[in-house]
């Protein structure tokens, strides 16, 4: 609905991404931007004879990241079911291995709050093999101007999209190129911005996140420009390109390489497309699991972005 009300071309693809366009002046070389609503979860893989269920993971995290956590499960006919993510030895006065045994598929189980016993009173609940389970993404936003959430990687982005879209309709902006605005939906598995590329595409500017840790230039207050992620270095003119744009807007940003990680961009290079792509985003601590990022690191996303766009 929020959407709806603009004056842009929207379509969804056959796998659910939503693809909005804003038509520039030069409609034969055009851009496309891209962030991924889809996020971190996990699916039901059995159901064990005591009620509880056991997960297979969706994305790239680790089960300790998850290891306590509120979660929801979704049956095929929409009833949704609260739970919490536990290790199997969990009481430590039960078990004395609870803290060295090891956190993987075979210890993590959710704990339904249902009176169930068995795997028979779970599936008359409705719940199957194959349901979805989602994470409580426990938002906080603190007077320090700081973001606590799960799966900012990538909401954040989404949002700063959607925002950049409404403020050039509100300003009644003409971009220089035609500009497409990918909301991809797999890229947690790896495939989110491989397709539905126009072919007068020459620039794909995935907007994504920054890691932190031991040896990163990156952190929760500027915007993070990736020279290079485990696909390989980005096209360097059009790193160049940004690096530039944000020393003559006074924006604040740092130039990274991420050992671990791939993006929508990437994805879409290694589908064959023939582009020349970037990464940038807000810089996010704890990536893929308690995440936090900086309003400062997204305003300066944001005015990265914007600049972008508005660039010959």
């Amino acid at each position: 609905n929020y959407v709806s009300e603009w004056n842009v071309e929207t379509k969804r693809n056959n796998k659910g991404a939503l693809i909005l366009t804003v038509k520039g002046k030069n409609d034969e070389q055009h851009r496309l931007l891209t962030a991924h609503v889809d996020t971190l979860g996990a699916m039901v893989k059995e159901i064990k004879p005591d009620g509880r269920l056991r997960l297979s993971m969706i994305g790239g995290f680790r089960w300790n990241s998850v290891e306590g956590e509120y979660c929801e499960i979704e049956t095929s006919s929409g009833k949704k079911y609260t739970g919490t993510i536990l290790m199997h030895q969990t009481s430590v006065h039960v078990y004395k291995d609870a803290g060295e045994a090891k956190r993987d598929e075979k210890n993590i189980e959710v704990r339904i709050d249902e009176r169930v016993f068995s795997a028979d009173a779970v599936r008359e609940l409705g719940i199957e093999v194959g349901d979805f389970v989602s994470i409580d993404p426990r938002v906080q936003i603190t007077e320090s101007g700081y973001i606590k959430s799960r799966h900012l990687d990538d909401k954040v982005s989404v949002a700063i999209l959607l925002k950049l879209i409404k403020r050039l309709q509100d300003e009644k902006v003409t971009l220089p190129y035609t500009t497409h605005f990918l909301i991809s939906n797999n890229e947690e598995i790896g495939y989110g911005g491989n397709s539905n590329i126009p072919e007068e595409t020459v620039e794909y500017l995935a907007v994504d996140m920054g890691a932190l840790g031991d040896g990163q230039a990156s952190d929760e207050y500027t915007v993070s420009i990736c020279a290079k992620d485990s696909s390989g270095p980005y096209h360097y003119a059009l790193r160049k390109h940004l690096v530039e744009l944000a020393k003559a807007n006074a924006i604040e940003y740092k130039v990274d390489i991420y050992p671990y990680y791939g993006s929508d961009a990437s994805a879409a290079i290694r589908a064959g497309f023939d582009v020349k792509h970037a990464l940038i985003g807000a810089g996010i601590d704890s990536s893929h699991a308690f995440e936090r990022t900086h309003e400062s690191s997204i305003a300066h996303t944001e005015a990265l972005v914007y600049a972008y766009v508005l660039s010959e």
